[in-house]
């Protein structure tokens, strides 16, 4: 083999090889971007019935530093007082007591499903009269009861606010709310939610940004791992799955199988617009029609810069005068651009486009509902 021969071997394998490395980058690129505009089914859809409760009880805090509801001012603080020391044998009902150390509370929960007995979970305290800071108090036994009226929970434990109140003679500083707080698995589950998920012979996906595209997309991805027709989309938000020959009592597998497979979600072409912040969220598929843009303002800046005038060392009867020396400069927008847009322009080119006129961000919503106005805007525009 002759050296010309063996250089162009050489050069032939290192072609080979970028070429190899250049077609394995680009199937990553292909895969990593097919699989980002995926989503898994569990994170678009709810299943019926696996679902939060709430709760909510009413309590009693104590144990404050003197920030507690006046017992003059709120008759259900004092009332709930004396109920509770009359369980407790203790008789106060004829007595004239003045505590500032209590206070009312509404105190609620949320009972995540499956949620066994002894459990326990977090609770929220909010305060009910007067009371001006719940820190340092401590919730007394309050029960917690569903929409049924039924106790599910038992919530007791030390308050935290996160908040802060200081004052003086003739200043005050109050940070958060001190008049509301949490209790850290303050909670006990006593009552479970009956909910026999095995038993269920089908079951309803509700869609949690309801799209036909998007529910029909579903119901044959199931089908296709299924292998059978066991998913039927009935309208934009439901999408109603059969329980198979296979997975007869079942329920749990069927569902964990099927909330990882995969599915491209739809949505309709929609401008996100907050005027009190000037915020602006545009989805993927916005497109313009055909337009022109331009942006500019008349801006006249007047500037007075007042110069003194003195007399001479040895002038005779001279006096000092001011000045005045007035710069006016007019910007007409003249060196601003317009920008045509061509149709079927994506929001990615728009922006870059508005950019380069040099636009902020409250212009731009004012340049979309424009664009909006004149028809030229393929998309809802919803300000918030």
């Amino acid at each position: 083999m002759t050296t010309r021969t063996r250089r162009s071997l050489r050069r032939t394998l290192k072609e080979m090889v970028t070429l190899g490395i250049i077609a394995t980058a680009l199937f990553a690129i292909s895969s990593f971007s097919a699989h980002a505009s995926t989503s898994r089914i569990k994170d678009i859809v709810q299943i019926e019935g696996v679902r939060d409760n709430l709760l909510i009880g009413y309590g009693l805090v104590v144990g404050l530093n003197g920030t507690g509801d006046s017992i003059a001012n709120s008759p259900f603080t004092k009332q709930s007082l004396i109920g509770m020391l009359e369980r407790l044998g203790v008789n106060v009902r004829d007595a004239n007591f003045k505590t500032e150390n209590v206070a009312a509370v509404m105190v609620t929960a949320t009972l995540p499903p499956f949620t066994s007995q002894g459990s326990r979970v977090d609770i929220s305290i909010s305060s009910l009269g007067n009371a001006s800071d719940l820190r340092g108090g401590t919730l007394l036994v309050t029960p917690l009861v569903g929409a049924d009226g039924e106790v599910y929970a038992v919530a007791q434990g030390p308050v935290i606010t996160n908040a802060f109140s200081a004052a003086g003679e003739a200043e005050s500083v109050t940070q958060n709310t001190p008049t509301a707080g949490r209790v850290a698995n303050g909670a006990i589950v006593e009552r479970e939610v009956d909910f026999a998920l095995n038993d269920m012979n089908k079951v309803r996906l509700s869609l949690r940004n309801p799209d036909f595209t998007t529910a029909r997309r579903i119901a044959e991805t199931i089908n296709r791992d299924l292998k059978s027709k066991n998913a039927t989309a009935t309208d934009p938000s439901t999408v109603h799955l059969t329980v198979p020959a296979g997975y007869k009592g079942k329920m749990f597998d069927l569902l964990a199988n099927v909330e990882q497979l995969q599915v491209v979600p739809d949505s309709v072409a929609k401008v996100i617009v907050d005027e009190k912040s000037g915020t602006i969220v545009m989805g993927k598929d916005v497109r313009i029609s055909e337009v022109a843009i331009a942006q500019g303002n008349l801006t006249i800046r007047i500037t007075e810069t007042p110069q003194v005038s003195q007399p001479g060392a040895f002038s005779q009867g001279g006096t000092t005068e001011v000045v005045p020396r007035t710069n006016v400069d007019v910007d007409n927008g003249e060196g601003k651009k317009i920008t045509v847009m061509p149709a079927g322009v994506t929001i990615q080119e728009l922006v870059g486009s508005l950019n380069a006129l040099g636009v902020t961000p409250r212009d731009v919503i004012t340049i979309l509902q424009s664009i909006k106005a004149a028809g030229a805007l393929q998309a809802d525009i919803e300000v918030i």
